[in-house]
């Protein structure tokens, strides 16, 4: 594990142990904190956050059914590499959410949730210049999630947080290497536009352009960091020998 002392510290008066561990592994392996194919330790893990093994235990199950860890008989729990397969399968589904999302976004909106709207721009222009990838990612995450408000579909972004792990490590490395954070912004300025203007037609296109982002850096991302990618992916293995 990278930046092992890094790990977010818990609040006993907070939440319940178990959630707050998930979500603090989540973002380490996301941000690439702890590295794909890195072997965890329940033990090492409850030491570290200071609990016992039982939240510990809970929080790699539910990161196993999300896909990010692989319990492997007789040597532990590994997290899993990125699978390119996987993160289609995941902006395949929630390019089909958002694009519905946008659509009723740009029929409902009312001016107070565009005004929600342009002041999350407004925090994601101040942060392009920022240094932290993780706060510029969690603006981006505000951001869609207004839109599901706007929409009045709160439970769709609901939904998009359980298939979108798959696609957040790409994400975090995209945002640092490959798309840069202005272009972003741009493409999120787009679909304010369209919604606007209550456009929908306009709203599902910028939505379309934006989430396709991913599809054109992720073969450039498997190439330039082979050793986060699973090799038996087959278009892996491609963007390899290239």
């Amino acid at each position: 594990m990278n930046e092992r002392n890094s790990l977010a510290k818990l609040d006993v008066s907070r939440e319940p142990m178990a959630r707050q561990v998930t979500r603090a592994l989540r973002q380490a392996i996301v941000s690439m904190k702890i590295s794909p194919g890195e072997m965890l330790s329940e033990q090492d893990l409850a030491q570290r956050f200071g609990v016992s093994r039982s939240p510990v235990r809970e929080a790699l199950i539910k990161l196993s059914e999300a896909g990010l860890v692989r319990v492997l008989p007789q040597r532990g729990t590994q997290v899993v590499k990125i699978s390119r397969a996987a993160v289609e399968d995941a902006r395949f589904i929630r390019l089909a959410v958002e694009c519905a999302v946008v659509r009723e976004a740009a029929l409902k909106a009312t001016p107070i949730m565009i005004a929600e709207l342009n002041a999350s721009l407004t925090r994601q222009r101040r942060a392009q210049r920022a240094t932290s990838s993780d706060d510029f990612l969690a603006l981006d995450e505000e951001f869609h999630r207004l839109l599901a408000e706007t929409a009045g579909r709160p439970a769709a972004w609901r939904m998009i947080e359980d298939v979108k792990p798959q696609m957040d490590r790409v994400r975090y490395l995209d945002v640092k290497q490959a798309t840069p954070r202005h272009t972003i912004v741009a493409q999120h300025v787009m679909i304010v536009d369209a919604i606007k203007s209550s456009d929908p037609v306009a709203a599902e296109k910028a939505m379309r352009q934006h989430l396709s982002e991913i599809l054109r850096t992720l073969p450039e991302l498997a190439a330039q960091y082979p050793d986060l990618f699973e090799l038996e992916d087959d278009a892996v293995a491609e963007a390899l020998s290239a």
